[in-house]
This record gives structure tokens, C-alpha cells and sequence, in this order.
């Protein structure tokens, strides 16, 4: 039996248990070779004793430790003789959505969507490299304070279905097992395709969409029962979404991860749940889903630098310069131009705007000549009639001219 203080494979030390389920125990341990916490699966003992096991385990784990993702837990060492076999794993920071759902009972559809979209990310990945993962279920997929998610305990044993039958070992499991897999078939990637569609079921509904009073009953309602429907809440699109994933032929459920990824990433921005911003996107062009490609958004490629040193980006027909954009307060921008400066950004006055003013300053200096004349008049006693004379004398000689 083990316990918080116990050493195995001679550097990792049990600290607290963390989790259990139908396949062994998980801890939270520390590596005292490197000083860094870690996840150690502990599995049954019973395991040991099933043909092949070892085997198994040590392929599988190889072959997780390989797989390298943001949305899949990394691997760091194994081992197995007949007295005990281990996982050690990443420590992910977070709550599994298990805790989550237990809490809160439902999601809204779009969050649902999200986390959807990132699990199938990872299943995506680990299909790529041949593994299917059979225990695809909340307790397994751990949510981080930044909503990003990474899918653990990635499946090491083979034998959860012909265990259904058992003494509720795996009840966990039967919970979200496919109807090939109840039914006794080899797992596959549209299993676990399936298994995420329970999942799914159960963050907008509240419950998994099949319930038993043991494993076997439940596996039979997977092969046999349609899935309630979903409350009149969530929308149709997503419910489609979900719907398909839970199709009892594998052939009619999403024909990848990758495809029910895309277009759960879809629902959600359509629902407005924004991504991660350390959420993994798949690479290279969507999937088609139901006949319909996805248009893939084209990169802008980049060209050799120009003369002037700076790097440019075709689009079309035209370069770009990547010119650095400043941000200016208000307080700091520059004043609109002034009309009256003639010229658009200029401080400078425009000719016209000085002949304007020179105009003026020699009309007042007439008009202030004038009116000192007159009053220079009056203080002589001249007769101002005599001014008026003149301009009464000039008429008739403009007309004797005009005639």
C-alpha cells in the first residue's frame, strides 16, 4: 500500500494523493534527483498479473513521452517490474473539470465550446501519432486558472472494456464509452471523438446523457438508447455539434478531432467566448467539415528586406514597409493646420496673407492722416467749406470732360 513519504524508482516521493479511478491511484509527488514537483499514476496490482501488460504499458508510455503538445501532458518516466508499475507526468497546475462541473453543475454553451475545442486539439495530436486515448472523461482533462486545458492520463490499458462486466472498477468510464467499445470492438479515434461528445453532453446539460445502476447498464444504454435531448437552452448549432459527436455509428460522428475542433472553435467565437491566449491552434489549413471546406486564411508572406533596410510584406501587388505606429495623447498631438496660414502644416504666412495685411496697415495710416488734417482745420479756424469747394469745383470739369 502506498503513502505521502514513499519513495519510488528511488527519486520520487509520494506527497499527496490527488486522484483515483478505476486504473490505480495519482499523486502529487517530488522528483528529488531534479527538485521539481511531478504526477505519479500509480497502477493497480491487479494489472500486473494481466498477460502482455508490461508490455503495453511500456510502448504506450514511450510513445506519450514522444508526444509533444501544449494540450497533452508531458511524460517524463516510467516503470514496471512485478512489484509495482508508475506513470510520472507534468504537474498541471489547475482544476480537472470534473471538480468544476461538480461545483457549478452546468457551462454556458459557449465556454463549452471552447474547452471542446481544445480537447480535440489534443486528441487530435495524439491520433496523429497513433494513440488513442479510451479514457476520455472531466476527470481527465485539467483546466489551468488561464482557461487554457491539457489532457491527462492518456489510456495505458486495454482491458476497461472487457472490465465493464467487473465489480465496478470502471465505472468512470463506462460513463462516457463508446458503443463500439461497449460492444466489445478495438477503440479508435472516433471513440474518443465519441467520448468527447459525453463530455461535452454533460458541461451543457448538467448530467451525462446516460446514468445506470451499474457499468454494464450503462454501456448497454450507449449502445442501444438515444441521448436525451439537450436543455431548450443551448443553441441549435451546438446542439448539432454535440448530437453528431454522440452518433451511434462511428461513421456519422465528425470525421476527425481535428474537424470537431474547428468547428467547436467556431461556435465559440460565434457565441462570443474568446480563446485562451495561450490556447494551441492547429496548424496548417481547418479540416472540411460536413462537405463544406473551411476557407483557410492566407498568411501574408514575407520578402526581402529593401534598400532601406526595413522588411516588407506583399499583399497584392503592393509593399508595405513595417514603419513603427506611435500612439499620441491628446495632450501630445500636434494642433489641426490653420486656415489662415495658406499652407497645410506650415507656420509660415503665405503672400497673400501678407499683402493683406500691408494693404490695411496703409489704409489706416491714410484714414488717421485725414482725420488729422481736419482737425488741424478746426483748430485753426479754417473754413472746412473750403475742402468742399474743391470737391464741388471738380465736379463740373468731370462733366464738361464727360460731354
Amino acid at each position: 500500500m502506498h503513502g505521502a513519504g514513499v519513495q519510488l524508482g528511488g527519486r520520487y516521493r509520494l506527497d499527496e494523493r490527488i486522484g483515483g479511478g478505476g486504473m490505480g491511484e495519482v499523486w502529487r509527488g517530488t522528483d528529488e534527483v531534479l527538485g521539481r514537483t511531478v504526477a505519479v499514476k500509480i497502477m493497480l496490482p491487479a494489472l500486473l498479473d494481466e498477460p502482455g501488460f508490461a508490455e503495453r504499458f511500456r510502448a504506450e508510455a514511450r510513445t506519450m513521452a514522444r508526444l509533444k503538445h501544449p494540450g497533452v501532458v508531458n511524460v517524463y518516466d516510467y516503470s514496471s517490474d512485478a512489484s509495482a508499475a508508475f506513470l510520472v507526468m507534468e504537474y498541471v497546475e489547475g482544476d480537472p473539470l470534473s471538480r468544476t462541473l461538480g461545483r457549478v453543475g452546468r457551462l454556458t454553451a459557449a465556454r463549452t465550446m471552447a474547452l471542446i475545442a481544445q480537447a480535440a486539439d489534443a486528441l487530435e495530436a495524439a491520433h496523429a501519432a497513433g494513440v488513442v486515448h479510451r479514457d476520455v472523461k472531466p476527470g481527465n482533462l485539467m483546466v489551468r486558472a488561464n482557461g487554457t486545458l491539457v489532457l491527462t492520463d492518456f489510456g495505458i490499458s486495454r482491458s476497461e472494456v472487457a472490465g465493464i462486466t467487473g465489480t465496478g472498477t470502471v465505472l468512470g468510464t463506462a460513463s462516457y464509452l463508446s458503443p463500439e467499445q461497449a460492444a466489445g470492438q478495438v477503440a479508435t479515434a472516433a471513440s474518443d471523438v465519441y467520448a468527447l461528445g459525453v463530455v461535452a453532453y454533460q458541461c451543457l446539460a448538467g448530467r451525462r446523457p446516460f446514468e445506470g445502476e451499474n457499468p454494464l447498464e450503462i454501456a448497454m444504454k450507449h449502445v442501444r438508447e438515444p441521448p436525451p435531448d439537450l436543455p431548450g437552452d443551448i443553441p441549435p448549432a451546438v446542439r448539432d455539434i454535440v448530437m453528431r459527436a454522440l452518433a451511434k455509428d462511428p461513421a456519422n460522428r465528425w470525421p476527425s478531432s481535428a474537424a470537431l475542433s474547428a468547428v467547436a472553435r467556431q461556435a465559440a467565437a460565434t457565441l462570443g467566448a474568446g480563446m485562451p491566449a495561450s490556447s494551441s491552434l492547429p496548424s496548417g489549413p481547418p479540416p472540411s467539415v460536413a462537405g463544406s471546406p473551411v476557407a483557410p486564411v492566407s498568411p501574408v508572406p514575407p520578402v526581402p528586406s529593401g534598400p532601406s533596410g526595413q522588411q516588407t510584406y506583399q499583399q497584392g501587388q503592393a509593399h508595405v514597409p513595417t514603419q513603427p505606429v506611435r500612439y499620441l495623447s491628446p495632450a501630445s498631438q500636434p494642433p489641426p493646420p490653420s486656415i489662415a496660414t495658406g499652407r497645410l502644416g506650415s507656420d509660415r504666412p503665405s503672400p497673400l496673407a501678407v499683402t493683406a495685411v500691408i494693404l490695411f496697415a496703409i489704409a489706416i495710416v491714410v484714414c488717421a492722416g485725414l482725420v488729422g488734417y481736419v482737425v488741424r482745420q478746426l483748430v485753426d479756424g479754417n473754413d472746412l467749406p473750403d475742402l468742399f469747394s474743391m470737391i464741388t469745383y471738380a465736379q463740373p470739369i468731370e462733366g464738361s470732360m464727360s460731354t
